[in-house]
């Protein structure tokens, strides 16, 4: 579904569930698109075709523990890349290189100190570094009911 401007004079899309019969149930996510993908490799309309997970779970992942280092880094990390943009925006129509230099290596050392700082003060209630999934723990494929039986006949015959 596309998000559509405010100001445009088509009718608002309100998102819903798609409707339809069930073609089938997965515990996977892949298992439910390399249905999809067959369908595709068959020439059939794929556009009445929709995937949807239910029974949605968080999961965050621990990956380590924080230090003063990691800290250090990934603020040096992300400090660098706000000094390349104001490098660029120094040194734009200019040869100066050396603002350019000047302004990635102010931009890393401030990161640095900003993230042990934020490390520093946070500390105690978040020792640890981790990633976040949203997963869902069942996976239908739904179509148009019009065409399930359709479909069902091309899964049969394309193993």
């Amino acid at each position: 579904m596309t998000n559509q401007s405010p100001l445009s004079g088509r009718a608002r899309l309100v998102p819903t569930l798609p409707k339809g019969d069930v073609l089938g149930a997965y515990d996977t996510y892949f298992e439910a698109q390399a249905v999809v993908d067959r369908l595709a490799r068959a020439d059939f309309e794929v556009k009445h075709v929709s995937i949807v997970g239910s029974d949605l779970k968080t999961v965050e992942r621990v990956t380590g523990k924080l230090t003063y280092g990691k800290a250090a880094g990934a603020g040096a990390a992300s400090g660098a890349w706000f000094g390349l943009f104001i490098g660029v925006l120094l040194t734009f129509g200019s040869t100066a290189v050396q603002y350019f230099i000047a302004a990635i290596i102010i931009g890393a050392g401030f990161g640095a100190l900003f993230g042990v700082a934020a490390t520093a003060i946070n500390r105690r209630t978040r020792d640890f570094t981790s990633t976040h999934q949203v997963l869902a723990s069942k996976y239908e494929v739904i179509i148009d009911p019009q065409l399930a039986a359709k479909a069902q006949q091309v899964l049969s015959h394309n193993p």
